[in-house]
């Protein structure tokens, strides 16, 4: 009768302590406590938790409290980092910055890109295209490894000069004399005149256009 009437009071326990813990999104430290001591208390006499379950069950007390205090920090940490980098791009305001984009603003008649080639390509063609993705233009570009420039005129394939404000996108194709691939990525230089910083991750305006801060590569004042 004894033995029953302890695990009658051991399944009322566990049974309250399990709602109490279900109703909160996280277990606490104090909660998890109130469990250890319900199960001490009221375990079956004839079955008695042996020491290394119990000594287990102080070491997953103490896991739990500095995996706590871990998450804890490491959220602070996270907080301060962000913090940092939204910081550091507000210093790109007003600076003219090269970033990897292939996206650049139509200005006074042209538009700059770059692009870079891990070696020397024996074929160029370039492509423009407008913000619906419809080729506007297409030509040939240098070869050189590393480094290159491309101007677009701002005209079409027809000769008609688009407007000013327009925002165009450079595919390029390169390859070497074997045929394989040779093209690096893309990139613009402009002002940067604005910064978002709704994302984890900063964008900056450059001559009108969005471009991660991960994505810069070069500054000038």
């Amino acid at each position: 009768m004894t033995v029953s009437a302890t695990t009658a009071t051991a399944s009322t326990a566990t049974t309250t302590s399990s709602s109490s813990s279900s109703s909160s999104s996280s277990l606490t430290s104090a909660q998890f406590l109130n469990l250890l001591v319900s199960e001490l208390k009221n375990q079956d006499p004839l079955n008695a938790t042996s020491t290394t379950d119990f000594i287990n069950q102080l070491t997953s007390y103490a896991n739990y409290t500095e995996q706590q205090s871990l998450n804890s920090n490491m959220s602070s940490l996270a907080s301060s980092f962000s913090s940092l980098v939204t910081l550091n791009s507000v210093n790109y305001i007003g600076h003219t910055v090269e970033a990897k984009t292939d996206t650049a603003t139509l200005s006074n008649g042209s538009a700059t890109f770059g692009y870079s080639l891990s070696s020397a390509a024996s074929n160029v063609s370039i492509a423009v295209k407008d913000s619906s993705g419809n080729t506007v233009w297409t030509g040939s570009g240098s070869g050189n490894a590393g480094s290159n420039t491309f101007t677009w005129d701002g005209k079409n394939s027809s000769g008609t000069q688009l407007s000013d404000g327009g925002q165009y996108t450079i595919s390029v194709t390169a390859t070497d004399s074997a045929g394989n691939s040779v093209f690096n990525y893309a990139t613009v230089t402009g002002k940067v005149t604005g910064i978002d910083t709704s994302t984890s991750t900063p964008t900056l305006t450059v001559d009108g256009v969005s471009v991660s801060a991960s994505n810069i590569i070069g500054v000038t004042s």
